[in-house]
């Protein structure tokens, strides 16, 4: 929803998968897997959280 700040990192209105935090991530934040490819923390404020059927998030998965 916001990527100010990011915008080479992350694109407007596209879907993201979020990974397993890590030990020192805070509450408020999301580990993403970004334009780059690399897990990065960002503030979770700037993501709408999406539950996807299976069939989707599969699709979405192999198409990446």
């Amino acid at each position: 929803m916001d990527n100010r700040g990011n915008e080479m990192s992350l694109l407007m209105g596209k879907v993201y998968q979020v990974v397993k935090p890590e030990r020192n991530d805070g509450p408020r934040n999301l580990r993403v897997i970004d334009e780059e490819g690399e897990d990065y923390l960002y503030s979770a404020k700037q993501f709408v959280p999406l539950e996807l059927p299976l069939k989707a998030r599969r699709a979405l998965l192999t198409a990446g």
